[in-house]
């Protein structure tokens, strides 16, 4: 299978969000439980959001803990 290009993904993602939020047309729905949905919605969105943005900065960090010239970390018994 061939990989996608960016344009052809995020495409598909915002048609995914298109369909999706028509799919989640609530105006009609009772009020509780439109809310306890829109509740979990923001929720998972936000924690998801905030996952990936700790992972993205994660990654950018420079990782000096393995490096073996620092011998400050290195013990030796004899």
């Amino acid at each position: 299978m061939a990989k996608r290009t960016l344009r052809e993904r995020v495409t598909r993602l915002a048609m995914a969000v298109a369909v999706g939020g028509t799919a989640f047309q609530l105006s009609g729905c009772d009020p509780a439980v439109r809310n306890t949905l829109l509740t979990g919605l923001e929720e998972t969105t936000g924690s998801l959001l905030t996952a990936l943005n700790t992972a993205f900065f994660l990654s950018l960090q420079d990782d000096t803990s393995g490096d073996a010239a620092d011998d400050s970390s290195i013990t030796t018994t004899p």
